[in-house]
C-alpha cells in the first residue's frame, strides 16, 4: 500500500492530538470541531486534507479513522454562541470541547491554522496548513466536515428553500438568492456581514 506523504507526528514519544474545525466561513449552521489520536504507524494512501477530498472519500475515510483512532471526539458551537462570541472563540470553543472528550487526554495538541486559545495544561503547535502536513489533523479535518455535513443536511429537511444538502451553509449564489428570496432563519448567524447585507434589502 502507498503510503500518504503526510508526517505521523510531531513527537514520538507524546500522545499527539490533531485538531480541526468546519464551517467556520458559513452563513448557516454550528461551527463542527474533531480531534483525533491515531496510532503512530497509522497510514492511508489516500487520507488528506478533506477539502482536497471527494465527498465519497471523505465518507469512506471517517468509517476508518473512527474504527482504527486511538480516540477521536466532535466538539460543536452553536449559531447562537457564534452570534455571541463572534466565531473565532466560537471555534476555538468547539475545539476546545472535542479535546475534552478524549480518552486518553493528549499530551500535545496539533492545531490546523495559526490560532489558538490554549488548552488549560496541553501544549501546541498551530500549523498553517497543518490538515495538508500531519495525518492526524488530515483525520480531524475528515471528521468535522462529514459530522458537519450531516448536521446540516438535517437542518435542510427542515429549511429546504436554502438547499444545504448542497451548500452546507456558505454563501453560495444559491443560498444568497434564497435569503433574498425568504429571508433569513433561526439557523443563521446574524453577526455575518454577508448575512447583514442581505438582511438590509428587507429594511
Amino acid at each position: 500500500m502507498k503510503h500518504s506523504k503526510l508526517q505521523s507526528s510531531l513527537w514520538s514519544d507524546k500522545i499527539e492530538a490533531g485538531v480541526d474545525e468546519a464551517g467556520r466561513g458559513c452563513l448557516a449552521g454550528p461551527v463542527v470541531a474533531a480531534a483525533v489520536i491515531l496510532p503512530k504507524d497509522f497510514h492511508h494512501p489516500f487520507l488528506n486534507d478533506s477539502k482536497q477530498l471527494s465527498r465519497k472519500r471523505r465518507d469512506e475515510l471517517r468509517i476508518i479513522i473512527e474504527r482504527e483512532s486511538i480516540a477521536w471526539a466532535i466538539g460543536r458551537a452553536s449559531v447562537d454562541e457564534i452570534d455571541t462570541i463572534n466565531i473565532l472563540q466560537a471555534s476555538f470553543l468547539a475545539m476546545h470541547r472535542a479535546i475534552s472528550q478524549l480518552k486518553p487526554q493528549p499530551e500535545f495538541l496539533l492545531i490546523d491554522g495559526n490560532r489558538f486559545k490554549k488548552y488549560p495544561d496541553i501544549e501546541h503547535n498551530s500549523i498553517i496548513g497543518g490538515d495538508g502536513k500531519f495525518l492526524s489533523i488530515a483525520a480531524a479535518s475528515v471528521l468535522a466536515k462529514t459530522h458537519r455535513d450531516g448536521e446540516m443536511e438535517l437542518l435542510h429537511e427542515s429549511h429546504p428553500e436554502y438547499c444545504w444538502d448542497r451548500n452546507m451553509g456558505y454563501g453560495t449564489v444559491l443560498h444568497r438568492d434564497a435569503l433574498i428570496k425568504h429571508g433569513h432563519c433561526i439557523h443563521h448567524r446574524k453577526s455575518f456581514t454577508l448575512l447583514n447585507k442581505q438582511l438590509a434589502l428587507f429594511n
